[in-house]
């Protein structure tokens, strides 16, 4: 069984956001038994990836990780014609990835206890981010 959905996450500031629960609410139900999820967020300037999800402090550290790491402003960019925090965008989305692949065991997402899939935006206002999840199993 191979099954897809398209659906669009609320908007959010800059920054590292936990989306377990929103991704949860918009897959196929039942998941099947066994499978693998895949989650591909249809933009350049965010991403998606799995970390800490009980303590806040990770999201905000990772952001100040990300920021510098790749710094706005800076003199050799040329794509600039979207603001500071595009071409920046850009380089923490190829850094970060679009995608996701979550084994399905038992019906259920198979996350680590303390795992969670979030969103990076890397925009200060981003818009509502569309994600394709494709659900594949038995």
């Amino acid at each position: 069984m191979i099954q897809q959905v398209e659906f669009t996450l609320q908007a959010r500031k800059r920054g590292f956001h936990l989306i377990t629960s929103e991704v949860l609410r918009n897959l196929p139900s039942p998941l099947p038994r066994v499978g693998m999820l895949n989650l591909f967020v249809k933009h350049t300037s965010c991403a998606l990836s799995i970390n800490e999800n009980a303590d806040p402090d990770v999201r905000t550290d990772m952001e100040e990780i990300f920021n510098r790491l790749v710094r706005e402003g800076e003199p050799y960019y040329e794509h600039t014609l979207e603001g500071l925090d595009d071409m920046p965008a850009h380089a923490k989305s190829t850094l970060a990835g679009v995608s996701l692949n979550i084994p399905i065991t038992n019906g259920r997402l198979n996350l680590g206890t303390w795992q969670g899939v979030y969103l990076c935006e890397f925009r200060d206002y981003g818009g509502p981010r569309r994600v394709v999840a494709t659900v594949m199993g038995e």
